[in-house]
């Protein structure tokens, strides 16, 4: 996949050149991870990272965000910076359970009145792009027809007219048939200690609201605030950024009705049966060229109801202290990546811990109930799945299986997608005992028997999950599907051993729990490259290397 022409214009813009990608990734070469000891370190003031980073206090900071720390560090020569498109989009959201967001023609007024164009520019000085569609430019099934209206403030004010709303005296919008002013309401967005632009971009768009006559102001919180306010549907907007991935399943996830349960992705509220209908067409899609004419129908359908407002998608910085070598990047991927975690060693001396920003506190060390990106850093450490995508071309990868079939069969119950995983034998889980296919066949069931919000959509089509051997797990689904693959072979996999003793998987806190006769090991273990060790809120979370990890030599 090749970058949009914005990002050359951006690095023009910004007076320095900036590396696009690196070498490629060949994972059937990496051997490691090769760090000791890995340091996750809170920072979350800007200001705070990047002085942390020039005093060697960090020798990884990703998601550098204002132009003027890139600037900044990319005089300094200690530093190397890489630069991505990757699949970020940041929305403003309605709650549509309740009016007046309920009214179709309010929130197409109100995405006429946001000017994409000058708050990018003026707030990211041509770093990210506004952005209309319900798929982030690079995604592939991105459908640039299907968009938001542009910025018109005076045909947002006729369309509100025509629709018969009207203004008071103090220019607050008034119903249709309705004798009161709209009632102040909030756009959250997390505070600008955390996210300085995207509280400034709130409190901006709230201003574009006003101007047309909604009376919105906007609300800083702490992310893990904003976040329950949301997921208990007590909100009238949000703005928020989303890291997503490859395949556009997150159409289904953000706006099919059924994934409006309570911390369910679909946080608008969309009850909608045509988009619905269109939403499992893609999900049901038989094979690659239907997925892509539903994928276009379900934005067209999107961009008729406005449940979301898109906004802007940003391009990723990181900058890795050049004491470090190794690191790995693409087109579509930053140096502050796993693969870069499994390739990086000094570039001199002795082997010494790697310390690693996180722009926020983890809000829950819980895999069943963590639902942040900075959530799922930590985990993503010590988790691994089946598949894993190859950075270099977003095609799939084998990982804890070495291999895998994708089949179409029939029973008296009609045509089935079957997989069939083939597993590795090196892989061991980090307290020492084998990972088998009873553990993945024991990982798939538990989540839908408990209907785990987080994992609802990857295992709800499992019909069945057999294990003809320690190594072989054949997972039957319910239908048809050109995403089942993707689904199954991307769910992280816990130890059976240790499901079995999860009484309530809400309340689990795994990283309190000691394992009993493993010193220093809790229960917040898997099959990943870093073994968790201990978390100081507030301060960092601390790894060492897994030593039984499949991809280091024996």
């Amino acid at each position: 996949m090749r970058l949009s022409g914005a990002i050359g214009l951006f690095a023009l813009a910004l007076s320095f050149a900036l590396p696009t990608h690196g070498a490629e990734v060949k994972a059937e070469t990496l051997r490691g991870p090769r760090i000791g000891e890995l340091y996750m370190v809170v920072v979350r003031d800007p200001d705070a990272a990047v002085l942390a980073l020039e005093r060697g206090k960090l020798d990884v900071l990703g998601d550098v965000t204002r132009p003027s720390d890139i600037r900044r560090i990319s005089k300094n020569p200690a530093f190397e910076l890489s630069m991505a498109q990757g699949f970020h989009m940041a929305q403003v959201g309605f709650n549509l359970r309740k009016s007046p967001w309920n009214a179709p023609e309010l929130r197409r007024a109100a995405a006429m009145a946001i000017p994409r164009d000058r708050l990018v520019r003026e707030l990211f000085s041509g770093y990210s792009a506004p952005l209309t569609t319900y798929l982030p430019p690079m995604s592939p099934y991105c459908d640039k027809e299907a968009s938001a209206p542009r910025f018109d403030p005076e045909g947002a004010r006729a369309l509100l007219r025509k629709a018969g709303w009207t203004w008071d005296p103090s220019g607050v919008l008034v119903p249709p048939k309705g004798k009161s002013p709209l009632p102040p309401a909030t756009i959250l967005s997390p505070t600008a200690g955390v996210a300085p632009t995207t509280a400034e971009l709130a409190d901006r768009i709230a201003g574009s609201l006003r101007e047309i006559g909604i009376p919105v102001k906007a609300e800083p919180l702490d992310f893990a605030a904003m976040i329950q306010r949301i997921d208990e549907h007590k909100f009238d907007l949000y703005l928020m950024a989303w890291q997503l991935s490859r395949d556009p399943d997150s159409l289904y996830a953000f706006y099919h009705s059924s994934m409006d349960v309570k911390g369910g992705y679909n946080q608008t509220g969309l009850k909608d049966a045509k988009v619905d209908r269109l939403l499992e067409d893609l999900r049901y899609a038989p094979d690659e060229p239907a997925a892509r004419v539903a994928a276009r129908a379900a934005q067209k359908a999107l961009s008729d109801r406005l449940p979301i407002i898109p906004v802007y998608t940003r391009f990723s910085v990181a900058a890795v202290s050049k004491g470090w070598q190794g690191t790995v990047s693409t087109k579509s991927m930053t140096a502050d990546n796993s693969w870069s975690l499994l390739a990086m060693s000094p570039a001199s001396g002795p082997m010494k811990p790697l310390y690693w920003a996180l722009g926020d506190e983890p809000r829950t060390l819980n895999p069943f109930t963590a639902s942040t990106a900075t959530d799922w850093q930590v985990l993503g450490m010590v988790y691994d799945t089946l598949l894993t995508v190859n950075p270099n071309n977003l095609e799939d990868l084998p990982w804890l299986a070495r291999s895998w079939k994708v089949e179409t069969v029939k029973d008296p119950g009609g045509l089935r997608t079957r997989l069939t995983f083939v597993l590795r034998k090196d892989v061991s889980w980090q307290d020492g005992s084998p990972f088998t296919a009873k553990d993945a066949r024991a990982t798939l069931l538990f989540l839908q028997k408990n209907a785990i919000p987080r994992y609802f959509d990857s295992v709800r089509d499992v019909a069945s999950v057999s294990v003809p051997d320690a190594h072989t797990l054949i997972v039957t689904m319910k239908n048809v599907s050109y995403w089942h693959l993707h689904s199954i072979g991307g769910t992280p996999i816990f130890p059976a051993a240790l499901l079995g003793r999860v009484k309530d998987w809400r309340s689990w806190q795994p990283a309190r729990n000691p394992v009993p006769g493993k010193a220093g090991l809790t229960e917040l273990y898997g099959t990943g490259p870093f073994v968790f060790r201990e978390v100081r809120p507030g301060d960092f979370v601390r790894f060492s290397r897994n030593e039984r990890f499949w991809l280091i030599p024996r």
